[in-house]
């Protein structure tokens, strides 16, 4: 074989796999699409929470409301790459020592009418 021969081979080689491996499947290694109902990812969902509301300055707790992308990457342990949104709660932090999010109201129900900046972005990346 030739030189050029074996550059186009090198070359299809490479198309192949950057379009996504064998047959549409993901390659090893690769990050994948997960469900939002993934019980690994709603304990990193939560862990997140605990993490942005202990680094905030702000009075109230936050809990996260919305996932909007959530991928599973299996390399030397599990990473979750997850884009979400926090919301702040109507509970203050220093009323809480539980800091249980579960049944926690969003913002805009505070009794006084206040509106408040609800909804934060939150990209997270997290190995377990």
């Amino acid at each position: 074989m030739g030189v050029k021969t074996l550059l186009l081979l090198l070359v299809a080689l490479e198309v192949r796999l950057a379009a996504g491996g064998q047959n549409g499947r993901s390659m090893p290694g690769s990050p994948t699409n997960i469900s939002r109902d993934d019980r690994g990812l709603q304990q990193v969902v939560l862990a997140t929470a605990y993490s942005f509301n202990n680094q905030s300055n702000d009075a109230f707790l936050f809990k996260p409301s919305t996932v909007h992308r959530a991928q599973r990457q299996v390399v030397k342990g599990v990473r979750y790459i997850v884009d979400l949104d926090v919301s702040r709660t109507i509970c203050r932090k220093r009323d809480h020592n539980d800091h249980d999010l579960s049944n926690r109201s969003i913002g805009s129900d505070r009794p006084s009418g206040q509106r408040l900046d609800d909804l934060r972005p939150c990209p997270s990346e997290s190995c377990v």
